[in-house]
């Protein structure tokens, strides 16, 4: 399963909005168990549990596991925005940690909005809030924005 290939014909909104009406995650999403929830042009919001599965060994929550939901939450803010046919990845992702996470913060929502967007480049923020509305991490983002090819046939 991949947004992009499944819906080459539309833009990076309605690529999402058909990711979400199918109840299904990319990999990542069922590996950490998150998934998207809100989404509007420029904004979307992610929503996962952290679990003692993703616990570091001091007995934390790992930051990757704040870090993934934030990488996640800027990208597809980016992504939200592009016309059809146009992809990205994350050139510089900062994540400032404000508060641990533990099996009893979540759920736990990562909203992402764009700041500014050109044709190459994105830019784009997202903070990551508990269950009891602490913000845990925040995030910058840079994005390289560019055209698909077309997959060979």
């Amino acid at each position: 399963m991949n947004i992009l290939t499944d819906h080459v014909d539309l833009d990076g909104h309605d690529q999402l909005a058909a990711l979400m009406a199918s109840n299904r995650n990319p990999p990542i999403g069922d590996t950490l168990e998150f998934a998207l929830v809100e989404l509007e042009r420029g904004r979307v919001v992610f929503e996962g549990s952290p679990s003692r599965r993703v616990f570091n060994p001091i007995g934390s929550v790992h930051g990757g596991y704040a870090a993934t939901l934030l990488d996640s939450a800027c990208g597809c803010a980016v992504h939200s925005s592009l016309p059809p046919g146009q992809g990205f990845t994350t050139l510089e992702l900062k994540v400032s940690y404000h508060r641990a996470l533990t099996d009893t913060s979540g759920p736990v929502r990562a909203e992402g909005k764009i700041i500014s967007i050109g044709r190459r480049v994105g830019f784009s923020e997202a903070r990551l809030i508990d269950a009891q509305g602490r913000l845990c991490a925040s995030a910058t983002s840079t994005l390289l924005i560019f055209p698909l090819r077309a997959a060979d046939g």
